[in-house]
């Protein structure tokens, strides 16, 4: 792919930001399923598939972590990686059109 590098950044920060808006979605149609507090009586003998149920959800959305992480760290630096380039453009004057008479 040539090119200008700056659009290819472009391109891959705006592709792994869709992956961490899906992740953060995804998350958080699971996060819906967990319960902050859940009561347990200890008289009541079906209370074992809603615990099952719940550390089933906990251990989903902490497997999720570790990727949401990375691809927000990736993220992050691609921005500032895009910045630096803009900045660095725009200080040197490089990748401006010239006009020649």
């Amino acid at each position: 792919m040539s090119g200008d590098p700056l659009t290819t950044l472009w391109i891959l920060w705006g592709c792994v930001t869709a992956a961490l808006t899906g992740l953060l979605i995804y998350r958080s149609l699971i996060g819906m399923k967990e319960d902050d507090q859940l009561f347990l009586n200890t008289a009541s003998p079906n209370q074992s598939p809603l615990v099952a149920e719940q550390q089933a959800v906990v251990m989903r959305l902490n497997k999720l972590a570790p990727y949401i992480k990375i691809l927000a760290f990736a993220s992050a630096l691609l921005l500032i990686c895009i910045a630096g380039i803009w900045v660095y453009r725009g200080i040197t004057g490089v990748g401006r059109p010239t006009f020649e008479p």
